[in-house]
């Protein structure tokens, strides 16, 4: 909840009561046109139009789609390479590009992100085999058409730990709990504050050096969505589209890079961590989970 000597949600600098106080004022108040063009300007966040909205919504279901046969696929003895030729070669089918692929600097050698057990996110896939009791987060991002989608969630290897176990748990409720209430006016900062209540609250700590973001038009827009409190008070507006994808881990909240590939996050006390992602757009009415999980 924003309070009164906040920054206002604007970007002004004014604090929220000597500028847009109240805050269901201003927006009722600004056309769509302004409201694209101040969002745009302040917070890089791109408002998605209709086409685009369509354009993201097709790249969704694909991604979805080639994420749910790759996980199909993750079973005991199974690389995370094999997983990693699978998922480019559906790409090459359906005619788009794996969005991790080349991306970044150094650039990310493959085509999906594979994190086992104690690795947070980024993972490279390589000739490491599942094995019974390893947890691994598939993470999939597709361009189709010119436009992204992106998600990820959970596979078991036959039976894990408890402690494994609650981590792909509590990551996947946090997600769900933070898109229950989205909808027009709900503030960025409410997302991390769900997350973060509900993780504490089953032992579990919440990452703070890795943020969920803006993704259709491009593959990293504004705005930033930390899975953690934080104070960024910007109302959801309806044609935003952005991730939610909260990092959970069973110990301490800090992750260490790995120094030789520059990419493969690991938490610093080697507990396990999980991770579930969806893709989610702004309606009018709420919100929509472009994203699904068979």
């Amino acid at each position: 909840m924003i309070h009164r000597n906040d920054p206002c949600w604007c970007g002004s600098g004014k604090k929220w009561k000597a500028c847009h106080y109240p805050a269901a004022a201003p927006m009722a108040a600004i056309s769509p046109e302004s409201i694209k063009k101040l969002y745009y300007q302040k917070f890089d966040i791109i408002i998605k139009d209709a086409l685009q909205i369509e354009g993201i919504r097709k790249a969704c279901k694909l991604t979805s789609d080639i994420l749910s046969a790759t996980c199909a696929m993750a079973k005991e003895g199974v690389t995370t390479r094999e997983l990693n030729d699978f998922a480019h070669k559906l790409h090459e089918e359906a005619g788009a590009i794996p969005a991790p692929l080349h991306y970044g600097s150094p650039p990310f050698p493959c085509s999906i992100c594979t994190s086992l057990n104690e690795v947070i996110c980024h993972g490279i896939p390589d000739d490491t085999p599942l094995r019974q009791g390893d947890i691994v987060n598939i993470d999939m991002s597709c361009i189709l058409n010119g436009f992204y989608g992106d998600c990820s969630r959970m596979v078991l290897i036959g039976e894990v730990s408890a402690e494994k176990r609650l981590v792909v748990e509590v990551s996947k409720e946090c997600l769900l709990r933070a898109i229950a209430p989205l909808k027009p006016g709900v503030l960025v900062s409410h997302i991390g504050d769900i997350i973060e209540t509900y993780a504490t609250a089953h032992g579990c700590s919440v990452v703070n050096q890795f943020v969920a973001h803006g993704v259709g038009v491009e593959f990293h827009e504004g705005p930033q969505v930390p899975h953690h409190r934080n104070k960024i008070h910007i109302p959801l507006v309806a044609g935003m589209t952005f991730t939610i994808e909260p990092m959970i881990n069973a110990g301490v909240r800090e992750a260490v890079i790995d120094r030789y590939d520059g990419w493969t996050a690991r938490t610093r006390d080697g507990k396990p961590s999980g991770q579930w992602e969806h893709t989610i757009l702004i309606t009018e009415e709420g919100h929509e989970v472009l994203t699904h999980w068979n």
